[in-house]
């Protein structure tokens, strides 16, 4: 029988015997934990040379390593705490673990799990929760892997977290990508089960929406059929005071929160309410979407760079500044378009009146990573009349250059 027992090894003796990718990740995980690894073995596989070369390389604050490049004796298990035996040979390793037993210290065996007197269980990490798993009778590391495993995409695909809190609220604005869930980040799904109000909009992924815990309140604040969209002053004071009622808020965005997406409005808007803020980035649908549909940004021999702008400029007006209008013109980048779709005659007519040729590629994005992807091609001259003719409707993004052309998909 197996008793699960959580260890804290932080500023402990840890002895490792063994140099290779073993002991290399035994040692890796105890030091990130905290604890004094001393690695003995007469050779050390680069992986391990790197730990003891960079320990500060797996985070700030954390623990020490050193190396004795000779053989383990059983002298080295006098005053170790914990130990762990992981060298290229059986005998070796159970001596360590008889060693370690005469001192009744705790010993785990790389080779034969069975031989020591402790065992190192299948670890997932979910924010401040860790999950161990260990066969019950007899060792089955292939077994307890897949049960951490599954355990793990539970955890990300967003199983409720929340904890008791009786302190201040905080605000987490998350970018959730194109709209596809499962292109939503590890951290933004933590955050999303995490959540006790959840401030969402009609971009991104609202079928993570499904998932939330029943008592999750969901506000929404993004325009719908016959309602306008919250004004963004009253969206930043529904952060605020959700926050100030000791909640959990997270703000559900579309794309990445700071391309396009007023996430920085947001983030002075808590700031200045002297609430907790922080960002979880996302894919923006400006690098994805057109990705997606098989078109490069970027393409040797074509063009090597890329100028994201949006539809309308910050007085509501369809126009382009002149940087973006000389990407085309001078056929120096690609142009992306983001909420360019009611601003599309204007657009393509600003672009062929400064120079651009007419016969430009113009591929259209909606609904981009959806089932409901369509993508529609054409020129600049006549994507105004073909994006009518085929009843473009937002959310989409415009790519504008030679790249719109090809299909990678």
């Amino acid at each position: 029988m197996t008793t699960l027992l959580g260890v804290d090894v932080a500023g402990r003796d840890v002895l490792v015997a063994g140099g290779g990718p073993v002991a290399a990740r035994r040692a890796r995980a105890l030091v990130a934990d905290g604890a004094h690894v001393r690695v003995v073995a007469p050779w050390a596989c680069e992986d391990l040379r790197d730990l003891v070369a960079t320990p500060d390389a797996v985070g700030p604050g954390r623990g020490t390593v050193r190396w004795d490049e000779r053989e383990v004796v059983e002298a080295d298990v006098d005053g170790a705490w914990l130990v762990h035996a992981a060298t290229d040979s059986t005998t070796v390793n159970r001596d360590v673990a008889r060693w370690a037993e005469a001192r009744r210290t705790w010993c785990v065996v790389a080779s034969e799990v069975d031989d020591g007197t402790a065992r190192t269980p299948a670890v997932t990490r979910s924010g401040d929760v860790v999950v161990g798993v260990v066969s019950a009778h007899g060792a089955d590391p292939r077994r307890a892997r897949g049960v951490r495993d599954a355990i793990a995409e539970h955890l990300r695909t967003g199983v409720d977290q929340r904890r008791r809190r009786t302190g201040p609220g905080s605000v987490v604005l998350v970018g959730g990508g194109p709209g596809a869930v499962d292109l939503l980040t590890v951290r933004g799904r933590r955050a999303l089960a995490e959540a006790d109000v959840v401030v969402t909009d009609r971009l991104g992924p609202t079928g993570v929406l499904d998932e939330l815990a029943p008592g999750v309140e969901v506000v929404d604040v993004g325009k719908t059929p016959g309602h306008h969209a919250v004004p963004q002053h009253e969206i930043n004071a529904i952060l605020v005071e959700q926050a100030r009622r000791g909640r959990r808020v997270v703000r559900l965005k579309g794309g990445d929160p700071f391309v396009f997406g007023r996430g920085g409005e947001e983030v002075d808007a808590c700031r200045e309410a002297g609430v907790a803020v922080e960002v979880v980035p996302g894919i923006s649908s400006a690098l994805s979407v057109p990705a997606l549909a098989g078109i490069p940004l970027t393409h040797r021999g074509t063009v090597a760079a890329f100028h994201v702008v949006t539809g309308h400029d910050s007085a509501g007006r369809a126009t382009l500044d002149a940087a973006a209008v000389a990407s085309v013109v001078e056929r120096a980048a690609t142009l992306v378009v983001l909420m360019g779709v009611s601003a599309l005659d204007a657009i393509a007519a600003q672009l062929t009146a400064a120079g651009a040729d007419a016969a430009t590629p113009v591929a259209i994005v909606e609904r981009g990573s959806t089932p409901q992807q369509r993508v529609t091609r054409s020129t600049l001259a006549d994507v105004a009349r073909r994006a009518g003719e085929v009843g473009v409707r937002a959310p989409a993004v415009i790519v504008v250059g030679d790249v719109a052309a090809l299909d990678l998909a």
